[in-house]
C-alpha cells in the first residue's frame, strides 16, 4: 500500500511541476482499465513517453493509440522536440508500437531498476512528416 501511495504522489507531483505523468487508459464501452500510457521529463527539451497494458489487452492497438495521442500532446502542448523510449529486451512487442510510431534505435542503456541493459529509442519532431504523429 506504501508503494502504491508513493507512486501516485510522485505522479500527481510530476504533474503539478511538470505538466505530465502517466495517465490510465480505459476501454470506452466497457469502462475496463486497460493500463497507463504517458510521459516524464527525460532531458531538456525531451520527454520519455512509456505503455504498461494489462495482459488481456495487448496485440489490439490501444499502445499504439495512446501512445499517437500522448505524442500529440507532447509536441503541441509542450513544446517536445524529441522523445525518448526504452522497454525490457525480452518485450518484442512494444518494439514493434516504437517502430510503428517512427522510434529510431539508439542503442542499449542500464535500467537500474531491472538490472538489464534495455533497447532505447529517440524521436525526433523534425522528421515530422515521416510518420503520423505531430
Amino acid at each position: 500500500m506504501e508503494e502504491i501511495e508513493n507512486r501516485l504522489k510522485s505522479e500527481i507531483e510530476r504533474n503539478s511541476i511538470y505538466h505530465v505523468q502517466y495517465w490510465p487508459i480505459f476501454e470506452l464501452a466497457s469502462k475496463e482499465l486497460i493500463g497507463c500510457c504517458g510521459l516524464r521529463p527525460y532531458k531538456e527539451k525531451t520527454y520519455e513517453i512509456g505503455f504498461h497494458l494489462r495482459p488481456k489487452f495487448w496485440g489490439q492497438g490501444f499502445a499504439t493509440e495512446a501512445a499517437t495521442a500522448v505524442m500529440e500532446y507532447a509536441c503541441t502542448s509542450l513544446g517536445a522536440e524529441r522523445l525518448f523510449a526504452g522497454h525490457h529486451p525480452d518485450n518484442k512487442a512494444s518494439q514493434k508500437v516504437l517502430g510503428k510510431l517512427g522510434f529510431q534505435y539508439t542503442g542499449d542503456e542500464f535500467y537500474e531498476p531491472t538490472g538489464l541493459y534495455h533497447p532505447s529509442y529517440e524521436w525526433k519532431k523534425q522528421a515530422w512528416w515521416l510518420c503520423e504523429n505531430c
